[in-house]
């Protein structure tokens, strides 16, 4: 049986980085994906290769799609070069930051760059790279528990989420054809460096998310590296144009 090839974006550190050994624990080679980190993504590739994968990590900023050509050059590359092969089988959008801001102060330039990050960055990057995923591939989107549940300041980056969440559904719609499954993924709060690390690092908000989830804590990268895994895995072919949350139970 082939290995599968997994491409996931902002997986240099995180939720991305989670999933990129969660995956690779379950057998998939990965083509990684890093804005700015070029040492920490490399830390990831050594830490796949150690499992016994393959992996290669290639820049990428999501937000300027003006660059998407030359990364889907990149990524051709990288499969003829690596794997002697011109198709990989699943994406998983995940790259991205957050923003802290009132609706009544949100700049246009904050709302831009949110837009750009998540929602126009990931609906033309999986449009460039469409024809070098395989026929009965997967996508995973990365939304957010804040396009169901709301806290103030989060307008812009929740809105740009609840988006992501109806282009998943038209994504699995279209592709259907091809036996492209696309699902996404609603992670909750998680102790990452996310936001500053606020949930990870201030013991006060941590412990409000924790009173306000059914399992009782805050969640943990693994949580989510774990549920896109899930997603990925042969046995979770039937399952398309669905939202999952990875909350805990967050505000039930």
């Amino acid at each position: 049986m082939t290995t599968p090839i997994a491409l996931i974006t902002g997986a240099s550190r995180g939720l991305g980085k989670s999933t990129a050994l969660n995956l690779a624990q379950q057998g998939s080679d990965l083509i990684l994906t890093y804005r700015s980190g070029a040492a920490e993504a490399q830390e990831v590739v050594r830490q796949v290769e150690a499992l016994g994968r393959r992996a290669v990590a290639l820049q990428l900023d999501v937000a300027d799609s003006a660059g998407f050509d030359a990364f889907v050059v990149a990524v051709k590359g990288a499969l003829a070069t690596t794997w002697q092969r011109d198709r990989f089988d699943h994406l998983v959008n995940n790259a991205g930051t957050g923003l802290e801001a009132s609706f009544a102060n949100t700049t246009e330039a904050q709302f831009d760059e949110m837009m750009n990050i998540h929602l126009k960055g990931p609906f033309f990057l999986t449009q460039k790279l469409l024809p070098l995923i395989a026929d009965g591939g997967r996508i995973v989107n990365v939304s957010s528990g804040l396009a169901r549940f709301s806290f103030p300041g989060k307008a812009a980056y929740a809105s740009m989420k609840g988006g992501i969440e109806v282009l998943t559904r038209y994504l699995a719609k279209e592709l259907g054809p091809r036996r492209i499954a696309v699902n996404v993924v609603a992670p909750g709060a998680i102790e990452t460096d996310f936001s500053g690390g606020v949930v990870r690092d201030n013991a006060q908000v941590n412990a409000v998310v924790a009173a306000q989830t059914a399992l009782g804590r805050a969640g943990l990268p693994d949580d989510i590296g774990g549920a896109i895994s899930m997603l990925l895995q042969p046995g979770n072919r039937w399952i398309t144009g669905q939202r999952i949350e990875a909350s805990g139970g967050m505000f039930l």
